[in-house]
C-alpha cells in the first residue's frame, strides 16, 4: 500500500488520464517529422498505458493508498476508476466491437490461436518451476521458508493469476494458505512483471509487420477477415447524427446493465445451488465469479446482436466508441503501474521476469515453429497472463473486430486456471526442495 499521491478525488484522476489520452492522440495525428518518426517506433496504445504509469510513479495518481480516517486510523484507500471501466466501459467495448463481427471468419483464423494460448500456458506451468531453481542456486533463500511462508505457496497465486485470472489466484491461495501478511509481495510481482510484460507486446504490436515477417507468418486469414469487416463498414457507413450516437450508446449500455444482472444472478444460482462451487479451493470456483460472466454474457450479447440491424450502427461509428472505451481502460490499466516498484523486493521480481522470460521463449519458439502471426503470440499470451480485463485490449489493438479472440481464449484461461497453476505449484514445490 502506498503514500497519499497528490490526487486521490477519482474526477481529477479521471481527468488526468483523459488528458493523457488526449496528448497522445492529438500528437499522433500530427504530420509533423518528429511526430511521424516518434510513432513509428512508440506505438500509440503503449503511451496511453504508459503515461498514466509515469504519473502514478511520480505520486501524482495512484490505484491504492494509506490514508489517516477521521478516528485518526490508517485505513486503506482507493480509486474506483480502474474499477469503473472494467466493469462498465470494457463490457461496452466488447458489445460495440462484435456488432458486426464475422462469425465465419473468426473460425477461418483456425487452431494457431488455441495453440498459442495452450502454449502461453505451458510456459506459466514450466516456468515457474525453472525460475525457482535457478534462483534457488543463485540465492536460495529467496524462494525458500517453510510453512505458510514457503515461497513456492505464495508463487502459487501468481500462477493462478497468469493462467486464469482473479478468481483462480483467490483458489490458490485457499489451496496452499499462504502468510496472509506476505501475500502483498506477491501481488506486487504480479503487477510490475505482468505490466512490464504488456508494455512489451504493445511495443511489439508496432513492430508488427515486422515481426510476421521474421516468424515467416501466413496473416491472409487475419486480413482477410480485417478486409470483409473494413468492407462493411464502408458499405454501410454514414455521418453518424444524434439519434445515432444515443442509440448506439443505449444497446451499449443496455447490454452492460444485462449482463451485470445476468452475472450477478448466475453467480448467486452457482453459488446457492452447488456446493462445489462455494469451495474456493475447488478447480470450480472461478465459475462463480461475476467479472467471468460479466465478460461473457457482453460478449455473447455482441454476437447476438450482429445478427440484427443493429448491425448497421457499425456504419456510424459503432467499433469507434468501442474504442474509446478501450482506450481509456488501457489508460486506468496503466494508473496500477508503478515503474519504481521494479526495483522493490529485487529478489521475488527476479523470480517473476524469468518465469514470464521462459513463457515468452516458449512462446515465440513455437510462433515460429508452425508461422503463427504475432497477433495469435500477443493475444494468446495475454489471455493467460491478463485475462479477459487485458486480452480483448491487446487483440483490439490489431484491429477491434478481433477483440472477441482475446475474449474466447481468456474464457478458456479461466476455465483451466486452476488446474494449470495446481501442476505448476506442484513443480515448484518439488524445485523449491519443499
Amino acid at each position: 500500500m502506498e503514500t497519499v499521491p497528490l490526487f486521490t478525488n477519482d474526477t481529477i484522476v479521471f481527468g488526468i488520464l483523459m488528458l493523457c489520452l488526449g496528448i497522445v492522440f492529438y500528437t499522433s495525428s500530427l504530420q509533423n517529422k518528429f511526430w511521424k518518426s516518434f510513432y513509428t517506433y512508440v506505438p500509440s496504445l503503449l503511451l496511453c498505458y504508459l503515461l498514466p504509469a509515469i504519473f502514478h510513479s511520480l505520486g501524482i495518481i495512484a490505484p491504492e493508498w494509506k490514508a489517516f480516517n477521521a478516528e485518526g486510523v490508517l485505513t486503506p484507500q482507493q480509486s474506483n476508476v480502474y474499477y469503473i471501466a472494467s466493469r462498465y466501459l470494457l463490457p461496452a467495448s466488447l458489445v460495440l466491437m462484435t456488432l458486426s463481427i464475422d462469425l465465419k471468419g473468426i473460425f477461418s483464423l483456425g487452431p494457431k490461436a488455441l495453440i498459442m494460448f495452450i502454449t502461453g500456458t505451458i510456459g506459466i506451468i514450466i516456468g515457474g518451476p525453472i525460475a525457482v531453481l535457478f534462483i534457488s542456486w543463485i540465492s536460495p533463500e529467496i524462494v525458500g521458508g517453510i510453512g505458510p511462508d514457503a515461497v513456492w505457496r505464495g508463487l502459487s497465486t501468481i500462477a493462478g493469476s497468469w493462467i486464469g485470472g482473479g478468481a483462480n489466484q483467490a483458489a490458490m491461495l485457499e489451496i496452499y494458505q499462504f502468510n496472509p501478511d506476505r501475500y502483498g509481495a506477491m501481488v506486487l510481482v504480479d503487477i510490475v512483471v505482468a505490466n512490464v510484460w504488456m508494455a512489451l507486446l504493445l511495443i511489439g504490436i508496432g513492430k508488427n509487420k515486422a515481426i510476421n515477417n521474421w516468424l515467416k507468418a501466413d496473416t491472409s486469414a487475419i486480413e482477410s477477415l480485417k478486409q470483409r469487416v473494413a468492407t462493411y463498414t464502408e458499405n454501410i457507413s454514414r455521418k453518424a447524427s444524434l439519434t445515432d450516437l444515443m442509440i448506439i450508446l443505449s444497446i451499449a449500455f443496455t447490454a452492460v446493465g444485462v449482463s451485470h444482472w445476468g452475472a450477478n444472478n448466475i453467480s448467486q444460482f452457482l453459488s446457492d445451488n452447488f456446493e462445489v462451487f462455494n469451495d474456493k479451493s475447488s478447480s470450480l470456483s472461478s465459475f462463480t465469479s461475476t467479472f467471468f460472466w460479466m465478460v461473457t454474457l457482453a460478449t455473447l450479447i455482441g454476437i447476438l446482436l450482429s445478427f440484427t440491424k443493429a448491425k448497421n450502427y457499425e456504419g456510424a461509428g459503432a467499433s469507434k466508441i468501442g474504442s474509446v472505451c478501450i482506450h481509456i481502460l488501457v489508460a486506468t490499466i496503466g494508473m496500477k503501474m508503478d515503474l519504481g516498484s521494479i526495483f522493490k523486493d529485487p529478489g521475488l521480481i527476479a523470480v517473476g521476469f524469468i518465469w514470464m522470460t521462459i513463457h515468452a521463449i516458449l512462446l515465440i519458439g513455437v510462433a515460429k515453429l508452425i508461422k503463427a502471426p504475432y497477433f495469435f503470440l500477443a493475444v494468446g499470451s495475454q489471455a493467460n497472463v491478463g485475462a479477459a480485463a487485458s486480452a480483448p485490449v491487446v487483440a483490439a489493438a490489431f484491429h477491434p473486430s478481433l477483440a472477441v479472440v482475446g475474449v474466447l481464449l481468456a474464457v478458456f484461461g479461466y476455465a483451466i486456471g486452476t488446474y494449470g497453476a495446481l501442476l505448476c505449484t506442484i513443480l515448484m514445490q518439488i524445485a523449491s526442495g519443499g
